[in-house]
C-alpha cells in the first residue's frame, strides 16, 4: 500500500515553487503526490516536475478533468468528441513526462454539466469511443487508467460503482478501472463498503481517494473510511491510498466542488493528521 497526497488542496498548477512543500510531504512519510494535469500544454514542464519528485523520491499520480463542454467525450457532435480526445492525448503525453503511475479522475464529462436526465446509452458509447482511442496512448506511456466515480450533484455519467464497472464492460479495455473516492461514496452507495469490495471482486479498482464527508482532514467526518482501508487490507489491495481535501486554494474547483467554507484550522493538519490515520487504520487492519 502506497499513501498519496493530491496537490489540489494548495495549486492546480505545481512549479517548482512548491518544493518545499513537497519536501514536508516526504518527511512526513508519503510515499508520493498526486499532480494536477490541468494546463496540458507543456509536456517540458512536467517533465521537470517529474526531476523534482525523483530528487525528493515521491512517486506520482495524476488528475485530469475535461475542462468544458467543448470538450465532452459525451457531447453528440463528432467534432467537440475529436477536441476531447485531442485534449485526453496532450493529458497522457504530459503524465508521461511527468512519470505518473496513474491517470485519475472524471475525464469523461465537464464537472457540473448535466443533460437534465440520467445518462444514456448513447452517451457512455460516445464516450467509450473516445477512451478506446486513449487506451493505446495509455499503454503506451505505462499509465493506468481510473475513472473517478462522482456524486450526482457534480455529474451525471459515473455515480456509483455499479455503474462505472457496467461502462468498464461496455468499453473492454484491460487498461481502465475504477477510480473509488471516499466522499462521493458516503453520498450515492446505499453501502459504500460493499461497493469497493465489489469492484475489487470484479477485478475493476484501480485507484483510491481518502476524502472525508465534508472534504477536510480525514478521520474527522463521518465517511467510512476506517472500514474502507480495512477491507482493502483484507483484500490485498497495494497500490495507492491518496488523500484528497479541499480549501479555497484553486476558486474555480472550490466553486464546482461547493467549499464555501473552511473545514480544517490548517493545510498542514490535513496532511500530517491524515497520513497518521490512514497508517493508524492499515496497521489495525
Amino acid at each position: 500500500m502506497k499513501v498519496g497526497m493530491n496537490l489540489l488542496l494548495w495549486t492546480g498548477h505545481v512549479t517548482k515553487e512548491h518544493a518545499p512543500l513537497l519536501g514536508a510531504l516526504k518527511q512526513t512519510g508519503f510515499d508520493g503526490v498526486e499532480v494536477p494535469v490541468f494546463d496540458a500544454a507543456d509536456p517540458a514542464h512536467y517533465r521537470r516536475l517529474g526531476a523534482l519528485l525523483d530528487d525528493l523520491g515521491l512517486a506520482r499520480t495524476a488528475v485530469a478533468l475535461i475542462p468544458d463542454a467543448a470538450h465532452s467525450p459525451i457531447s453528440p457532435d463528432a467534432a467537440v468528441r475529436q477536441a476531447g480526445f485531442e485534449h485526453l492525448a496532450r493529458v497522457v503525453d504530459c503524465c508521461e513526462a511527468l512519470g505518473a503511475e496513474v491517470l485519475v479522475g472524471p475525464w469523461y464529462q465537464p464537472l457540473g454539466e448535466f443533460s437534465g436526465t440520467g445518462p444514456t446509452l448513447a452517451e457512455y458509447e460516445r464516450c467509450a469511443e473516445v477512451h478506446r482511442r486513449i487506451a493505446p496512448l495509455a499503454r503506451a506511456a505505462n499509465l493506468t487508467c481510473a475513472l473517478e466515480v462522482l456524486n450526482r450533484f457534480e455529474c451525471h455519467l459515473l455515480n456509483t460503482c455499479e455503474q462505472a464497472g457496467a461502462y468498464l464492460d461496455l468499453l473492454d479495455e484491460p487498461g481502465f478501472g475504477i477510480h473509488f473516492d471516499t466522499f462521493h461514496a458516503h453520498i450515492e452507495e446505499a453501502d459504500s463498503i460493499a461497493a469497493l469490495t465489489g469492484a475489487w471482486g470484479r477485478g475493476q479498482l484501480a485507484h483510491v481517494h481518502i476524502s472525508e464527508n465534508d472534504r477536510g482532514t480525514p478521520g474527522r467526518g463521518q465517511a467510512r473510511i476506517r472500514e474502507a482501508i480495512s477491507a482493502l487490507k483484507a483484500l490485498g489491495y497495494d497500490q495507492w491510498l491518496t488523500i484528497e481535501a479541499f480549501g479555497g486554494a484553486v476558486p474555480e474547483l472550490a466553486a464546482a466542488t461547493r467549499v464555501w467554507r473552511k473545514f480544517f484550522a490548517s493545510e498542514e493538519e490535513v496532511y500530517t493528521q491524515g497520513h497518521r490515520f490512514i497508517r493508524d487504520c492499515w496497521a489495525q487492519g
